[in-house]
């Protein structure tokens, strides 16, 4: 897991924009941009060119920086890429899976646990994000969590969009079955468990 100030500074714009606290299609300044990180210019630029490369940030010359838009194609185009590599990612990690990336997937299930009691859904959101980046860094296929990193914040956003959490306790209970499986080894657990979830998040 990455810690650096610029690292930081992504978390907490990736979680405005996941939350619509930044809104879609809306222009903002840098300056915007480093109050609601509360970090320096630097590591927010440097956030800001990460949130570019994955099409949440759009950087217009002459006009500024721009919140991507949600269009209504994106769910499907999103859920497709994550179906057919995410279950992927899941088998790679329950193998390869170091004991410090296990202990840390077993936080982010008891932290998506504790949301689902509480009905927390930015919570469940942060520790949702802690869980893609574990899967990235115990997956050792560079090329897939390349291709899913963007997509899977795209899909926190366009969820929190759409209002409609009622299904928010049997989704974190597919996504800790699948942390579950993850963290036990279990390779084909795991892959079933997350083409389960993704299949299941697809008809959200």
């Amino acid at each position: 897991m990455q810690n650096s100030l610029s690292h930081l500074a992504y978390l907490a714009l990736e979680y405005a924009i996941v939350t619509l606290a930044l809104k879609p299609g809306a222009l903002v300044t840098e300056k915007q941009l480093i109050e609601v990180a509360e970090h320096g210019r630097t590591p927010v630029r440097e956030a800001i060119q990460k949130l570019a490369w994955q099409g949440l940030i759009h950087v217009r010359p002459r006009v500024g920086l721009q919140i991507a838009e949600i269009r209504p194609e994106d769910h499907q185009y999103v859920m497709q890429v994550r179906r057919e590599l995410e279950p992927i990612a899941a088998a790679l990690a329950a193998t390869h899976a170091d004991q410090q990336q296990r202990e840390q997937l077993g936080e982010c299930a008891r932290l998506m646990t504790e949301c689902a009691v509480t009905g927390d859904l930015p919570g469940f959101f942060a520790a949702d994000k802690a869980f893609d980046e574990i899967l990235e860094a115990a997956c050792p296929n560079n090329f897939i969590m390349a291709a899913l990193a963007p997509v899977q914040t795209h899909a926190r956003r366009l969820w929190y969009s759409t209002g409609t959490h009622d299904r928010m306790g049997r989704a974190i209970a597919m996504h800790v079955q699948a942390i579950e499986a993850i963290r036990g080894g279990d390779t084909k657990a795991a892959e079933t468990a997350m083409a389960s979830l993704i299949d299941y998040l697809s008809r959200a």
